[in-house]
């Protein structure tokens, strides 16, 4: 019989209606943890959302301390360990979730900002990056491709070390595959979304959605170019961006965002044949839009971002049932292309990108063969079987096989510090008095001023 445990999953992301990436995830997790344990999901931002089987709650700097003196699992995600440094002393189990390569979307987070501004953005995404490799007992990622780049950092942070090599030759007990699920129930409309509903938009148009937000590292530029010469083919076409505000009020409107409008207003497609709903739409009302959907559309650039990245607004799209079209270089270019779920094309390519989209607009059959391939995907990517690695590691929680050297060494060099603190204040006093001996209180005051100098 699993023993019941006390977890926390922690998140800075807002718990409420409209939920980003990082919340939805949170608060997967905290749903399948929440079968087996006492389990706790907290927020340094706001909660409005009550828990499914599980605790659902705001904290703060004051209380969070003795949250995770009393548990037994702490799951985490964001900047967190290198604010609260005392997380590196804790007794507790931590999972460290690293599905998002916050370092490498700080560089197109900034982009166009100051560079100073740029490489403080990194530099603390670093720091953080560190405190977590350092302290973790279990990582998590969304991909294989993703888990190269960690076991990376880890081996380079000395994580990758004869104690863990030797406990998991495969180092899966170290770091493990637990990308993003989607919702094991069919998605089912109560009312349109888009169909009839927004203005502009009949009920038998093909609508193209864009299922998420508008970031700097997404490129929806080329997919309204592409409508826009769609249209020729295709009059009826209708594209919808279903998400233009963040849910979470502390993420500001992003320059790709502003730079969509603008194309879109200076090509004349603006409700027309592109549409923007300027809020987020409810977690659980996303079905009566992704339903009135035909194909679902990602796109992005050529970068480094881009490779290690886990799309999780395609994850909708396959639970939906859509067909794909979306840029190749990234997770779910390789998975759309293998499976035939859709198509592929390369980054900022319009022509390919518009004859994709003409080719399953235009092709009723063909679009409804993809649709059957999608839906068995689906069945394969639900959170129960995404989150299975982490529920069964929850049911027998163990510290990093490294841990217990690593606290050793960690209180070795305090005590090498404290030690070395004393010698160098007793010699710092020796000196002193030397000095007041030789050259009295303002020989004293002199070689003071050149010690601030230093």
């Amino acid at each position: 019989m699993t023993s019941r445990r006390r977890i926390l999953v922690v998140t800075l992301d807002t718990l409420a209606e409209r939920m980003a990436g990082p919340a939805i995830r949170a608060f997967e997790i905290a749903r399948a943890l929440g079968a087996e344990h006492d389990v706790h999901l907290l927020t340094f931002g706001g909660c409005s959302r009550e828990g499914d089987g599980f605790v659902a709650r705001a904290t703060d700097v004051q209380s969070f301390r003795g949250e995770v003196e009393s548990a037994d699992v702490v799951v985490l995600q964001g900047y967190l360990m290198a604010t609260f440094d005392w997380l590196q002393e804790s007794g507790a189990t931590i999972v460290v979730d690293l599905y998002d390569p916050f370092h490498l979307e700080s560089l197109e987070v900034e982009r166009f900002r100051p560079a100073p501004e740029r490489h403080a953005a990194l530099a603390r995404a670093l720091t953080e990056l560190s405190a977590q490799v350092a302290r973790g007992d279990l990582f998590l990622c969304a991909s294989e491709k993703q888990r190269d780049l960690w076991i990376g950092h880890l081996a380079a942070a000395g994580r990758v070390n004869p104690d863990t090599y030797d406990a998991d030759t495969s180092l899966r007990s170290l770091i493990t595959v637990v990308p993003f699920g989607l919702d094991g129930a069919a998605p089912r409309q109560v009312e349109h979304g888009i169909k009839g509903v927004v203005e502009g938009i009949d009920a038998d148009d093909p609508v193209i959605l864009w299922g998420g937000g508008v970031y700097n590292w997404f490129d929806p530029l080329t997919v309204i170019r592409a409508v826009d010469e769609l249209r020729a083919d295709v009059p009826n076409v209708r594209m919808y961006f279903l998400g233009m505000k963040h849910p979470n009020p502390d993420v500001p409107e992003m320059a790709m965002a502003v730079r969509t409008r603008e194309l879109s207003d200076e090509l004349g497609l603006t409700g027309r044949h592109v549409f923007f709903n300027e809020d987020w739409v409810p977690y659980e009302r996303r079905a009566d839009y992704l339903l009135d959907a035909d194909i679902g559309v990602s796109a992005h650039f050529d970068h480094v971002e881009t490779a290690f990245s886990f799309r999780t607004r395609i994850l909708d799209y396959l639970w939906a049932g859509l067909p794909i079209v979306c840029t190749d270089g990234d997770h779910f270019g390789g998975l759309v292309q293998a499976e035939g779920l859709g198509t592929a094309v390369p980054a900022e390519d319009v022509p390919a990108l518009a004859g994709a989209l003409r080719d399953l607009l235009l092709d009723d059959d063909g679009r409804a063969a993809v649709r059957e391939r999608v839906a068995a995907q689906a069945a394969r990517q639900t959170w129960p079987i995404a989150l299975a690695p982490l529920v069964e590691f929850c049911r027998n929680p163990v510290r990093s096989a490294d841990a217990a050297r690593i606290a050793a060494e960690r209180a070795a060099g305090r005590q090498v510090g404290e030690v070395s603190r004393m010698t160098r204040l007793r010699a710092d006093v020796g000196g002193a008095l030397r000095t007041l001996r030789a050259d009295g209180v303002r020989g004293v005051a002199r070689k003071i001023r050149r010690r601030l100098g230093r």
